[in-house]
């Protein structure tokens, strides 16, 4: 089983997307975005830009913990991970989105 997108509608009026991995972990979570539409267009950035090793921004948080963000090619964030233990964890959580991030399948849960 491959990854797909989560395409969700929030409480304040706003759209964001989480990809998940074929264990139905969130490995990327979106920006919130103002329209559906918008929301899709990162989402086609996403399997666009995923498998390139150069749209991965590995950061360590203030306290510490290590986690990455993916980035078009024009260096906008696209998505951002969650907090890791350690770098390899990190690393691994790297490849899982770039092993599933061109899923063409998006579950739309904002009807």
């Amino acid at each position: 089983m491959t990854g797909w997108f989560e395409l969700d509608y929030s409480s304040n009026g706003r759209y964001r997307f989480t990809l998940k991995a074929s264990n139905a972990e969130t490995i990327l979570s979106s920006e919130t975005y103002t329209s559906k539409d918008a929301a899709e267009h990162g989402i086609a950035s996403v399997q666009k830009n995923a498998p390139l090793n150069e749209r991965y921004e590995k950061e360590t948080s203030m306290n510490g913990r290590p986690y990455f963000n993916l980035k078009a090619g024009n260096h906008q964030i696209i998505g951002t991970s969650q907090m890791y233990a350690s770098e390899q964890a990190r690393d691994a959580g790297i490849a899982s989105v770039q092993a599933h991030g061109a899923s063409g399948t998006i579950k739309d849960r904002t009807a």
